[in-house]
C-alpha cells in the first residue's frame, strides 16, 4: 500500500475508478458494518455479531462459501446498498500531525496510489476544473466520515445490547438444498424473545439511547437469509 494525502494541486487531474471486484477485496463472505448503516442494510443483508479481541463487531452476511460474495456481479455490486467498508474503495482516513504539536490533527483523505483503480483514465475525477471537490470525492468524503465516526461510537452501542442480554450465541444452519447445508459458527444474533419480553425502565433506557431501534433492525435483518439462500441456489443452478 502507498497511501498519499490528496490535494487539488498534486492530484488535480487524478481519476479513480469506482469499480469493485475480487481483486480489490470484495470477494468476502462477510462485511464489517456499523450502526449508522443498519437501516439500509436490514433491507438486503442479514446482520450478525462476532466477539473479537477488540470487542463486539457487526457484520453483514454476503456469502456462504469462503471468499464468496453473492452480491458481487463482475466489477459491481448487485445490491441496492453497498457496505461503507467496501464502498470506500482505495480511500482511507489518515490523521495529519503537526511536527510541532504532539496532539493529533485533522482527519484527512488518503488514496492508495498502488491500487490499480487509481489513475484509471476511465475513472471519475476527484476535483473540478477550478479546484473544488468533484461529486465522487464528496461521496467518498461522506463514506469515510461515516466510518471514522462509527468506529468511535459503535462499541458503546454494541456493549449496551450485550449488557441488556439481547445478544445470544448461535450457530446458524442454512439449508440450501436437501443435500447441502452450511453452518456459520460463533455468531451472536438479537434474541427476539428477550427483546419482546423487555419492559419498564430497561426498555425505556434502550429506547432513549437509540439502541432499541438498532436491536429491532438487526432482528428483522435475519429474514434476509432467505434471499442469501435464493442467490446461492441461482449460482449453483448456473454453474451446474
Amino acid at each position: 500500500m502507498n497511501p498519499v494525502q490528496i490535494n487539488n494541486i498534486d492530484h488535480a487531474n487524478l481519476r479513480v475508478s469506482p469499480k469493485a471486484g475480487a481483486e480489490f477485496g470484495d470477494a468476502a463472505n462477510q462485511a464489517l458494518v456499523f450502526p449508522a448503516e443498519f437501516e439500509e442494510l436490514q433491507r438486503e443483508f442479514a446482520i450478525i455479531f462476532r466477539r473479537r479481541e477488540t470487542g463486539l463487531q457487526a457484520y453483514a452476511l454476503l456469502g456462504l462459501d469462503r471468499d464468496e460474495n453473492l452480491f458481487l456481479s463482475g466489477d459491481r455490486w448487485a445490491s441496492r446498498y453497498v457496505p461503507a467498508s467496501h464502498r470506500r474503495g482505495p480511500f482511507s482516513i489518515g490523521i495529519a500531525r503537526d511536527s510541532t504539536d504532539a496532539a493529533p490533527g485533522e482527519p484527512m483523505i488518503h488514496v492508495d496510489m498502488d491500487d490499480p483503480r487509481v489513475g484509471d483514465g476511465e475513472g471519475l475525477p476527484l476535483f473540478l476544473e477550478h479546484g473544488g471537490n468533484a461529486p465522487y470525492l464528496n461521496h467518498i468524503s461522506g463514506v469515510l466520515r461515516l466510518l471514522y465516526q462509527e468506529m468511535e461510537s459503535a462499541p458503546a452501542a454494541y456493549a449496551a445490547l450485550d449488557e441488556a442480554g439481547l445478544l445470544t450465541p448461535v450457530t446458524l444452519s442454512i439449508d440450501v438444498s436437501e443435500d447441502r447445508r452450511y453452518t456459520v459458527p460463533d455468531v451472536l444474533v438479537v434474541d427476539i424473545e428477550r427483546l419482546a419480553a423487555m419492559a419498564g425502565e430497561p426498555l425505556e433506557r434502550l429506547h432513549r439511547s437509540g439502541v432499541l431501534r438498532l436491536a429491532i433492525l438487526v432482528a428483522a435483518s435475519l429474514g434476509n437469509i432467505q434471499q442469501l439462500i435464493a442467490r446461492k441456489q441461482m449460482l449453483l443452478d448456473a454453474t451446474g
